[in-house]
């Protein structure tokens, strides 16, 4: 794509009342636009990152058997009445429809509906196990939204819900799903920085697991273990303040920002829908349930966090790259201006996703920008590169146009955790 038919353009600043990094260098580089507090519009660059990221999530939930669905974000009362949440929870947006006078919620998370919805599919223990997930919008009524998209009023997240005849056959699939969270954070390049976090099982279990990013603008608080990549949320420090692997107390305390959260949800919900199935010996049982969950546009947040290098520039991991390649052309002369556009048109037909600077812009104006856009290669075309004998990518010249897709093609290899 020509960069002069983008849609949006950078800006050299926003407004005073975004003082998160990640939220003023997405609305800088033109990513999204703040509709209001706590609601942002995704425009076609930050679109493209994120259905990036979704892609890469879908992957790795298809690697564990999990099929999509997509839920309605507008609930009826009587779901969440059912389950004592109508009151319960002080960040469910309530309203009654002007016409039919219903009383509606819209839908923080769906427990209320995928449960009934299970009843109509699972009577059997032939029936079990099942996992479907959804991706989609959530609405929570945040009191003070904060922390750009990393706490919104409307967010993108990954909900996957599993069904089971027994809490063993639960446990093996929460272990199939924590490692498939793993291949998901590796691949973003968030392996050295991601902690599996032992946090409150709330009324389902005594622990759930967190998936939690060390970073210093992060709202959570977690102490590390120096031997694992694990470590115990601040809630349950005091009832659990060793390593769980090793037993390790001296642990460090930091600040992290959540990514992840996984939940045995065990019978609470089947119970209160009457969600059950009948075994081998003709008995009724209530179906186990398991609830994990991945905050699409928190974790892309995440990641301009994670790898932004102060205000002014970000870095996008490769998978997720709004382009693979950024060609800057940073010369008016005629022959230069003709390479360039050969070699977009060569490097497009080899299939490389490609942002060509092709503005009339100074060169240390498409610099600015670039760093801006975080693209991870970038291209550069000028009488100082021709006359070195090419195209300089990430710093080297390159003299032949098949050199560069076979560098650009190159599969990322990454640690493992």
């Amino acid at each position: 794509m020509r960069q002069s038919q983008l849609f949006s353009k950078t800006r050299k600043d926003v407004s005073a009342e975004e003082q998160a990094n990640n939220a003023r260098l997405l609305l800088r580089a033109g990513f999204v636009d703040r509709t209001m507090a706590g609601v942002y519009t995704i425009l076609p660059l930050g679109l493209r990152v994120r259905n990036k990221l979704e892609a890469v999530i879908r992957e790795e939930m298809a690697s564990i058997e999990a099929e999509e669905l997509e839920m309605p974000a507008l609930t009826p009362k009587h779901v969440w009445e059912t389950t004592g949440r109508w009151e319960e929870m002080d960040d469910l947006y309530r309203f009654t429809s002007f016409y039919t006078q219903m009383e509606l919620a819209l839908g923080p998370t769906h427990e209320e509906i995928i449960t009934p919805l299970a009843k109509q599919y699972i009577t059997s223990y032939r029936d079990l196990p099942r996992y479907v997930y959804q991706i989609q919008d959530k609405y929570r009524d945040e009191k003070r939204a904060k922390s750009g998209l990393l706490r919104g009023r409307e967010f993108s997240m990954k909900d996957l819900y599993s069904f089971h005849t027994s809490e063993e056959d639960l446990d093996r699939y929460y272990e199939r799903v924590k490692e498939a969270y793993y291949r998901v954070y590796k691949r973003l390049n968030l392996e050295s920085v991601t902690y599996l976090t032992y946090a409150p099982g709330g009324t389902f279990s005594k622990f759930s697991h967190e998936f939690q990013i060390i970073n210093e603008v992060g709202e959570d608080t977690i102490y590390t273990c120096p031997h694992h990549q694990v470590a115990i949320n601040a809630e349950i420090i005091d009832i659990q303040p060793s390593c769980p692997q090793c037993g390790e107390t001296n642990l460090t305390e930091q600040n992290a920002i959540e990514v992840g959260n996984i939940f045995k949800l065990k019978t609470k919900f089947s119970k209160d829908f009457n969600l059950t199935f009948t075994d081998e010996n003709g008995n009724t049982n209530p179906v186990m349930m398991g609830c994990f969950g991945i905050g699409v546009t928190r974790l892309l947040a995440a990641i301009v966090e994670t790898f932004s290098d102060g205000e002014d520039s970000m870095y996008w991991p490769q998978e997720i790259a709004p382009f693979h390649v950024h060609l800057l052309h940073l010369s008016n002369d005629e022959s230069s201006q003709e390479q360039a556009e050969s070699v977009y048109s060569q490097l497009q037909n080899h299939g490389i996703e490609i942002l060509f600077d092709n503005r009339k812009e100074s060169p240390g104006k498409k610099f600015t920008d670039a760093d801006l856009l975080g693209i991870p290669n970038r291209l550069i075309i000028s009488p100082k590169s021709l006359e070195n004998g090419g195209f300089e990518l990430n710093g080297e010249i390159h003299t032949d146009i098949n050199e560069i897709v076979t560098t650009l093609t190159k599969p990322v290899v990454s640690s493992s955790f």
